[in-house]
């Protein structure tokens, strides 16, 4: 189904320790993480809060177990701040990753977001943009692209549950308002079926701008109480909403179909942030490469 030198298999260090709620896998060390990220047959990793920012160490430990860094998360303010305040910490971040071997950088904006409060429902709380942040926006992020383009690098833009960006109708208008050449986009199936849109409409929409995608599933009974109650992002998270491929309400085999059919080429990087206490991150790293590789060949 999928060129093996062409499509790359990751997983995030957020099963392991969460970067949002840093006291899920508090306990988990950084070399436990990558160790069973190997151990479970992965050879690509996000970046979390634990890595090391040197990047000799973190090559050195990568190596060993036969690990690369595919990308990382990176907040952008284009919609609040100063563009120059935005400027500065991406073209750190930009240098890290390039330094790391990455290929492209995941950028989340974060103006007005509510994916962090804790108390704020994700569905009535979300945010939404006026004309005038959606032009910065835009603007913002394709000069985030060209200084991705210095390193030869891309930025692909992570629609998220509690931004500004979450529905199919917020990623149509930012493709839309992008210059197609500079703003690619990362998909995402787990926050796009949290959100009650269709992925596989996204895929055919947007194929040829697709350069990243996660892979995380959805417990449906945990989302009917998330809805039912009221729940903030975090809360959802906590509540166990996300699990691995396989493992939740999400039928993975027409979204494989069509990005065979695209020839997409890049990582697929399970991201299923839970609490570790109560989904061992190994057991279902193990349960996600299994399930891939059924359906995939990978």
């Amino acid at each position: 189904m999928f060129a093996k030198d062409k499509v790359k298999l990751g997983i995030a260090p957020i099963a392991w320790t969460n970067d949002d709620l840093p006291e899920l896998g508090g306990e988990n060390t950084f070399e436990q993480c990558v160790s069973e990220m190997a151990l479970a047959g992965f050879t690509g990793s996000e970046v979390g809060n634990k890595y090391p920012r040197d990047t000799k160490v973190l090559k050195k430990a990568l190596s060993l177990r036969g690990i690369q860094i595919a990308s990382a998360w990176f907040s952008s303010f284009l919609t609040t701040k100063p563009f120059a305040e935005t400027r500065e910490a991406f073209l750190q971040h930009r240098d890290f990753l390039h330094a790391m071997g990455a290929q492209v950088i995941v950028v989340a904006e974060q103006g007005h977001s509510v994916q962090g409060d804790m108390s704020c429902p994700v569905f009535d709380g979300k945010p939404s943009f006026s004309e005038d942040e959606w032009k910065r926006l835009a603007q913002g992020l394709e000069q985030l692209a060209d200084l991705a383009a210095e390193k030869g690098m891309q930025i692909v833009y992570h629609h998220h549950m509690g931004t500004g960006v979450q529905t199919s109708a917020e990623i149509d208008k930012l493709m839309e308002l992008t210059n197609p050449a500079k703003v690619y986009l990362l998909f995402d199936t787990g926050h796009l079926v949290f959100s009650g849109e269709n992925p596989a409409d996204i895929l055919r929409k947007y194929g040829a701008r697709i350069k990243h995608v996660h892979l995380k599933d959805i417990r449906a009974s945990v989302l009917e109480k998330v809805k039912k109650e009221k729940m903030s992002f975090l809360q959802a998270v906590k509540a166990g909403v996300f699990t691995v491929p396989g493992d939740g309400m999400i039928d993975y085999a027409p979204l494989f179909t069509i990005l065979a059919e695209q020839n997409y080429a890049g990582w697929f990087i399970v991201e299923a942030e839970q609490d570790p206490a109560l989904a061992n991150p190994l057991e279902y790293a193990i349960k996600a490469r299994k399930y891939i590789g059924e359906k995939t060949g990978l």
